[in-house]
């Protein structure tokens, strides 16, 4: 008889999401997504081929729920200073609301590169560029209406913004306190000015 799934696929990388995001892909056991998911060891790997295969979906996942979500909703604003500033804003009240300090997924995925094959390194490069191009995007758009001086270059500034982003995620994960937070934040506003 053929293996029948008895569980939503979605669901179970929305739970291994969760035990990867918080342990990381090396440190996170078959043991402990078993525990996570609910699901047997043979039912994951029928269902998903592996651990790998299930770090990218979950992966995926999370970058589709999340930063893309986010990215959507910003994107929606009709003024780029606002949209930014938003980001900021939303990243220091997650970090801070954020108990057990598990960062961003995708960022700390991203310091863990090296361990990492092309296809989950392609993953976060993408992720990581298209934050950036929202805000190059951003402040084209606030320039053009003279939101922004001509004398900001929008490829340096979103570089740096989005250095600032990656600070705020890893920063927030236990050395920073909400107010340094907060003051990194700021700082963001002031390259645009």
């Amino acid at each position: 008889m053929p293996w029948e799934k008895s569980f939503d696929e979605d669901e179970a990388v929305g739970k291994a999401m969760k035990v990867f995001w918080k342990k990381g892909f090396e440190s996170a056991s078959m043991a402990d997504l078993i525990t996570g998911t609910g699901i047997t060891r043979g039912s994951l790997y029928n269902a998903f081929g592996g651990k790998k295969e299930l770090f990218v979906k979950a992966l995926l996942k999370y970058d589709k729920d999340n930063r893309r979500a986010l990215l959507a909703e910003l994107e929606a604003m009709d003024d780029p200073l606002r949209a930014i500033a938003a980001l900021f804003d939303a990243l220091v009240a997650e970090t801070i609301s954020d108990a057990e300090k598990k960062g961003c997924f995708l960022v700390n995925t991203a310091s863990e590169l090296t361990t990492h094959d092309e296809e989950v390194n392609s993953i976060v490069r993408n992720g990581l560029r298209e934050i950036q191009a929202f805000f190059r995007r951003s402040i084209e758009v606030a320039q053009a209406r003279k939101q922004i001086a001509d004398t900001v270059d929008p490829e340096v500034t979103a570089k740096g913004l989005m250095a600032m982003v990656v600070g705020i995620r890893v920063l927030g994960r236990g050395m920073f306190d909400a107010s340094s937070l907060k003051t990194i934040a700021a700082q963001a506003q002031c390259l645009l000015r």
